[in-house]
Protein backbone atom coordinates (compact mmCIF):
# COMPACT_ATOMS: atom_id res chain seq x y z
CA UNK A 1 0.00 0.00 0.00
CA UNK A 2 1.35 3.41 -0.91
CA UNK A 3 1.78 6.17 1.59
CA UNK A 4 -1.06 8.10 -0.05
CA UNK A 5 -3.50 5.22 0.32
CA UNK A 6 -2.45 4.60 3.92
CA UNK A 7 -3.02 8.26 4.73
CA UNK A 8 -6.51 8.12 3.18
CA UNK A 9 -7.48 5.13 5.34
CA UNK A 10 -6.31 6.88 8.46
CA UNK A 11 -8.36 9.93 7.54
CA UNK A 12 -11.49 7.84 7.04
CA UNK A 13 -11.01 6.00 10.34
CA UNK A 14 -10.41 9.26 12.13
CA UNK A 15 -13.55 10.73 10.60
CA UNK A 16 -15.60 7.71 11.66
CA UNK A 17 -14.23 7.91 15.18
CA UNK A 18 -15.09 11.60 15.28
CA UNK A 19 -18.60 10.92 14.09
CA UNK A 20 -19.04 8.14 16.65
CA UNK A 21 -17.75 10.36 19.42
CA UNK A 22 -20.05 13.16 18.33
CA UNK A 23 -23.04 10.78 18.25
CA UNK A 24 -22.18 9.38 21.66
CA UNK A 25 -21.82 12.88 23.09
CA UNK A 26 -25.18 13.88 21.59
CA UNK A 27 -26.83 10.76 23.05
CA UNK A 28 -25.61 11.46 26.55
CA UNK A 29 -26.46 15.14 26.18
CA UNK A 30 -29.96 14.28 25.03
CA UNK A 31 -30.34 11.78 27.86
CA UNK A 32 -29.15 14.36 30.34
CA UNK A 33 -31.61 16.90 28.99
CA UNK A 34 -34.47 14.39 29.21
CA UNK A 35 -33.58 13.48 32.77
CA UNK A 36 -33.43 17.14 33.71
CA UNK A 37 -36.79 17.78 32.02
CA UNK A 38 -38.32 14.79 33.87
CA UNK A 39 -36.90 16.03 37.14
CA UNK A 40 -38.28 19.48 36.45
CA UNK A 41 -41.68 17.93 35.58
CA UNK A 42 -41.73 15.85 38.74
CA UNK A 43 -40.69 18.83 40.83
CA UNK A 44 -43.41 20.92 39.20
CA UNK A 45 -46.00 18.15 39.79
CA UNK A 46 -44.90 17.82 43.41
CA UNK A 47 -45.17 21.54 43.93
CA UNK A 48 -48.61 21.56 42.31
CA UNK A 49 -49.80 18.65 44.45
CA UNK A 50 -48.53 20.30 47.60
CA UNK A 51 -50.37 23.48 46.66
CA UNK A 52 -53.57 21.59 45.80
CA UNK A 53 -53.36 19.61 49.04
CA UNK A 54 -53.00 22.80 51.03
CA UNK A 55 -55.96 24.40 49.20
CA UNK A 56 -58.17 21.31 49.69
CA UNK A 57 -57.32 21.22 53.39
CA UNK A 58 -58.28 24.90 53.75
CA UNK A 59 -61.45 24.23 51.78
CA UNK A 60 -62.29 21.32 54.08
CA UNK A 61 -61.81 23.59 57.10
CA UNK A 62 -64.41 25.95 55.61
CA UNK A 63 -66.71 23.03 54.82
CA UNK A 64 -66.44 21.87 58.43
CA UNK A 65 -67.76 25.24 59.60
CA UNK A 66 -70.53 25.17 56.98
CA UNK A 67 -71.53 21.66 57.99
CA UNK A 68 -71.59 22.61 61.67
CA UNK A 69 -74.03 25.43 60.87
CA UNK A 70 -76.39 23.30 58.76
CA UNK A 71 -76.15 20.46 61.27
CA UNK A 72 -77.16 22.69 64.18
CA UNK A 73 -80.09 23.99 62.12
CA UNK A 74 -81.04 20.42 61.15
CA UNK A 75 -80.99 19.23 64.76
CA UNK A 76 -83.08 22.22 65.78
CA UNK A 77 -85.65 21.48 63.06
CA UNK A 78 -85.66 17.72 63.66
CA UNK A 79 -85.54 17.94 67.42
CA UNK A 80 -82.84 15.25 67.53
CA UNK A 81 -79.29 14.53 66.42
CA UNK A 82 -78.61 14.87 62.70
CA UNK A 83 -78.38 11.54 60.88
CA UNK A 84 -75.27 12.74 59.01
CA UNK A 85 -73.21 13.31 62.18
CA UNK A 86 -71.64 9.84 62.25
CA UNK A 87 -70.85 9.96 58.53
CA UNK A 88 -69.07 13.31 58.88
CA UNK A 89 -67.20 12.12 61.97
CA UNK A 90 -65.70 9.30 59.88
CA UNK A 91 -64.57 11.76 57.22
CA UNK A 92 -63.04 14.09 59.83
CA UNK A 93 -61.06 11.14 61.19
CA UNK A 94 -59.79 10.35 57.67
CA UNK A 95 -58.75 14.00 57.18
CA UNK A 96 -56.84 14.04 60.47
CA UNK A 97 -55.07 10.83 59.50
CA UNK A 98 -53.96 12.29 56.17
CA UNK A 99 -52.72 15.49 57.82
CA UNK A 100 -50.56 13.53 60.25
CA UNK A 101 -49.01 11.37 57.51
CA UNK A 102 -45.57 12.42 56.33
CA UNK A 103 -44.99 12.74 52.60
CA UNK A 104 -42.64 9.84 52.01
CA UNK A 105 -42.55 10.14 48.21
CA UNK A 106 -44.39 11.63 45.28
CA UNK A 107 -46.68 8.58 44.93
CA UNK A 108 -47.77 8.90 48.56
CA UNK A 109 -48.50 12.60 47.97
CA UNK A 110 -50.62 11.71 44.93
CA UNK A 111 -52.66 9.25 47.00
CA UNK A 112 -53.17 11.80 49.79
CA UNK A 113 -54.39 14.46 47.37
CA UNK A 114 -56.68 11.97 45.61
CA UNK A 115 -58.18 10.90 48.94
CA UNK A 116 -58.68 14.54 49.97
CA UNK A 117 -60.42 15.25 46.66
CA UNK A 118 -62.81 12.35 47.30
CA UNK A 119 -63.51 13.43 50.89
CA UNK A 120 -64.15 17.02 49.76
CA UNK A 121 -66.74 15.86 47.20
CA UNK A 122 -68.44 13.65 49.80
CA UNK A 123 -68.38 16.49 52.34
CA UNK A 124 -70.03 18.86 49.86
CA UNK A 125 -72.62 16.19 49.00
CA UNK A 126 -73.55 15.73 52.66
CA UNK A 127 -73.87 19.49 53.20
CA UNK A 128 -76.05 19.84 50.10
CA UNK A 129 -78.26 16.96 51.29
CA UNK A 130 -78.64 18.39 54.79
CA UNK A 131 -79.44 21.85 53.41
CA UNK A 132 -82.14 20.36 51.19
CA UNK A 133 -83.56 18.51 54.20
CA UNK A 134 -83.49 21.74 56.21
CA UNK A 135 -85.41 23.55 53.48
CA UNK A 136 -88.01 20.77 53.49
CA UNK A 137 -88.27 20.80 57.29
CA UNK A 138 -88.68 24.59 57.31
CA UNK A 139 -91.54 24.28 54.82
CA UNK A 140 -93.15 21.60 56.97
CA UNK A 141 -92.73 23.71 60.10
CA UNK A 142 -94.27 26.71 58.37
CA UNK A 143 -97.17 24.51 57.29
CA UNK A 144 -97.54 23.14 60.82
CA UNK A 145 -97.38 26.65 62.26
CA UNK A 146 -100.19 27.63 59.93
CA UNK A 147 -102.18 24.59 61.02
CA UNK A 148 -101.47 25.42 64.66
CA UNK A 149 -102.80 28.93 64.14
CA UNK A 150 -105.92 27.45 62.59
CA UNK A 151 -106.25 24.99 65.49
CA UNK A 152 -105.81 27.79 68.00
CA UNK A 153 -108.58 29.71 66.29
CA UNK A 154 -110.78 26.60 66.29
CA UNK A 155 -109.98 25.95 69.95
CA UNK A 156 -110.82 29.56 70.74
CA UNK A 157 -114.19 29.08 69.06
CA UNK A 158 -114.67 25.78 70.86
CA UNK A 159 -113.81 27.40 74.18
CA UNK A 160 -116.41 30.02 73.40
CA UNK A 161 -118.95 27.29 72.73
CA UNK A 162 -118.00 25.49 75.92
CA UNK A 163 -118.34 28.72 77.90
CA UNK A 164 -121.76 29.27 76.40
CA UNK A 165 -122.68 25.69 77.25
CA UNK A 166 -121.42 26.21 80.81
CA UNK A 167 -123.65 29.26 81.12
CA UNK A 168 -126.61 27.19 79.96
CA UNK A 169 -125.71 24.56 82.57
CA UNK A 170 -125.53 27.20 85.28
CA UNK A 171 -128.96 28.44 84.25
CA UNK A 172 -130.29 24.88 84.34
CA UNK A 173 -128.78 24.33 87.77
CA UNK A 174 -130.33 27.56 89.09
CA UNK A 175 -133.72 26.38 87.88
CA UNK A 176 -133.64 22.74 88.99
CA UNK A 177 -130.90 21.97 91.50
CA UNK A 178 -131.82 20.89 94.99
CA UNK A 179 -130.97 23.50 97.58
CA UNK A 180 -130.10 20.86 100.17
CA UNK A 181 -126.96 19.18 98.70
CA UNK A 182 -125.15 18.92 95.40
CA UNK A 183 -122.51 17.00 93.41
CA UNK A 184 -119.08 18.59 93.08
CA UNK A 185 -115.57 17.76 91.79
CA UNK A 186 -116.85 16.19 88.57
CA UNK A 187 -114.44 14.13 86.50
CA UNK A 188 -115.45 12.82 83.07
CA UNK A 189 -113.29 10.39 81.09
CA UNK A 190 -114.08 8.96 77.67
CA UNK A 191 -112.46 5.51 77.36
CA UNK A 192 -111.83 3.50 74.22
CA UNK A 193 -111.91 -0.28 73.86
CA UNK A 194 -108.25 -0.73 74.86
CA UNK A 195 -108.91 0.96 78.23
CA UNK A 196 -107.03 4.07 77.17
CA UNK A 197 -108.36 7.59 77.41
CA UNK A 198 -109.44 9.17 74.16
CA UNK A 199 -111.19 12.26 72.91
CA UNK A 200 -111.92 10.94 69.42
CA UNK A 201 -115.50 10.07 68.53
CA UNK A 202 -114.66 6.97 66.47
CA UNK A 203 -112.75 5.42 69.38
CA UNK A 204 -115.09 6.34 72.25
CA UNK A 205 -116.55 3.19 73.84
CA UNK A 206 -117.28 4.03 77.47
CA UNK A 207 -117.87 7.02 79.71
CA UNK A 208 -116.57 7.15 83.29
CA UNK A 209 -118.12 9.84 85.50
CA UNK A 210 -117.13 10.45 89.09
CA UNK A 211 -118.18 13.15 91.59
CA UNK A 212 -118.41 14.00 95.29
CA UNK A 213 -121.51 14.30 97.40
CA UNK A 214 -120.64 16.26 100.55
CA UNK A 215 -122.63 17.69 103.43
CA UNK A 216 -125.61 15.50 102.66
CA UNK A 217 -128.39 16.45 105.11
CA UNK A 218 -129.28 13.78 107.60
CA UNK A 219 -132.80 13.57 106.22
CA UNK A 220 -131.37 12.50 102.85
CA UNK A 221 -128.93 9.92 104.21
CA UNK A 222 -130.82 6.93 102.97
CA UNK A 223 -131.01 4.60 99.99
CA UNK A 224 -131.73 6.73 96.92
CA UNK A 225 -131.77 6.32 93.17
CA UNK A 226 -129.23 8.40 91.25
CA UNK A 227 -129.81 9.01 87.53
CA UNK A 228 -127.11 9.50 84.87
CA UNK A 229 -128.40 11.62 81.98
CA UNK A 230 -126.21 12.37 78.93
CA UNK A 231 -127.37 14.86 76.31
CA UNK A 232 -125.82 16.77 73.46
CA UNK A 233 -125.38 20.52 73.58
CA UNK A 234 -128.94 20.97 72.30
CA UNK A 235 -130.41 18.98 75.18
CA UNK A 236 -131.15 15.83 73.15
CA UNK A 237 -130.47 12.53 74.98
CA UNK A 238 -127.83 10.30 73.39
CA UNK A 239 -128.96 7.00 71.88
CA UNK A 240 -129.66 4.23 74.39
CA UNK A 241 -131.45 0.88 74.09
CA UNK A 242 -133.17 1.06 77.45
CA UNK A 243 -133.53 4.70 78.52
CA UNK A 244 -135.36 5.44 81.74
CA UNK A 245 -138.00 8.16 81.77
CA UNK A 246 -138.69 9.64 85.15
CA UNK A 247 -139.78 12.82 86.87
CA UNK A 248 -137.82 14.44 89.66
CA UNK A 249 -139.18 16.96 92.09
CA UNK A 250 -137.00 20.04 92.04
CA UNK A 251 -137.48 23.28 93.98
CA UNK A 252 -138.75 24.87 90.77
CA UNK A 253 -141.24 22.06 90.18
CA UNK A 254 -141.39 18.67 88.47
CA UNK A 255 -138.69 18.03 85.86
CA UNK A 256 -138.90 15.26 83.24
CA UNK A 257 -135.61 13.37 82.88
CA UNK A 258 -134.44 10.73 80.39
CA UNK A 259 -131.61 8.80 82.01
CA UNK A 260 -129.24 6.30 80.40
CA UNK A 261 -128.34 4.64 83.70
CA UNK A 262 -129.69 4.32 87.24
CA UNK A 263 -127.71 3.45 90.35
CA UNK A 264 -129.19 2.78 93.77
CA UNK A 265 -126.88 3.95 96.56
CA UNK A 266 -127.00 4.41 100.28
CA UNK A 267 -126.01 8.02 100.95
CA UNK A 268 -123.88 9.10 103.86
CA UNK A 269 -122.68 12.54 104.84
CA UNK A 270 -119.75 12.46 102.38
CA UNK A 271 -118.87 10.06 99.58
CA UNK A 272 -117.20 9.73 96.18
CA UNK A 273 -119.50 8.11 93.62
CA UNK A 274 -119.08 7.05 90.01
CA UNK A 275 -120.96 5.84 86.94
CA UNK A 276 -119.58 3.76 84.09
CA UNK A 277 -121.66 3.82 80.92
CA UNK A 278 -120.94 1.93 77.68
CA UNK A 279 -122.19 3.68 74.58
CA UNK A 280 -124.74 1.89 72.43
CA UNK A 281 -123.58 3.84 69.36
CA UNK A 282 -120.43 5.85 68.79
CA UNK A 283 -120.71 9.49 69.71
CA UNK A 284 -120.64 12.11 67.01
CA UNK A 285 -118.11 14.90 67.28
CA UNK A 286 -119.42 17.66 69.51
CA UNK A 287 -120.15 18.93 73.02
CA UNK A 288 -122.07 16.83 75.54
CA UNK A 289 -123.62 17.35 78.96
CA UNK A 290 -123.47 14.90 81.86
CA UNK A 291 -126.07 15.47 84.59
CA UNK A 292 -126.63 13.59 87.83
CA UNK A 293 -130.15 13.61 89.29
CA UNK A 294 -131.75 12.24 92.39
CA UNK A 295 -135.45 12.15 93.20
CA UNK A 296 -135.09 15.58 94.80
CA UNK A 297 -133.70 17.27 91.68
CA UNK A 298 -130.47 17.93 89.83
CA UNK A 299 -127.39 17.29 91.94
CA UNK A 300 -124.88 18.64 89.42
CA UNK A 301 -123.79 18.72 85.81
CA UNK A 302 -120.70 19.18 83.69
CA UNK A 303 -119.80 19.11 80.00
CA UNK A 304 -117.19 17.36 77.85
CA UNK A 305 -116.22 17.38 74.18
CA UNK A 306 -115.59 14.54 71.76
CA UNK A 307 -113.51 15.32 68.65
Amino acid sequence: MSIQQHSRVLNIVGLLLLLFASGLSFFFWQKSNNAEAENNRLASEEQGLELEKSMIERGLDSLTISYLNVRLENEDLRGKAASSAEQIAQKDAAIRKIKTQGRRNLEALRKQVEELRKIKIEYETVITTVRAENDHLRELNQQLNGENVQLRDENFNLNGQMQQLAKQLEEQIRKTQSARFKATSFRVEVIRKTDKLTARAKRARELAVSFDLVDVPEANREIQKLYLAITDDKGRPISSQNPTKTTVQAPAGAVAVIAQQIKQVSLSETQRLSFSYKFEERLETGNYVVAIYCEAGLLGATCFRVF
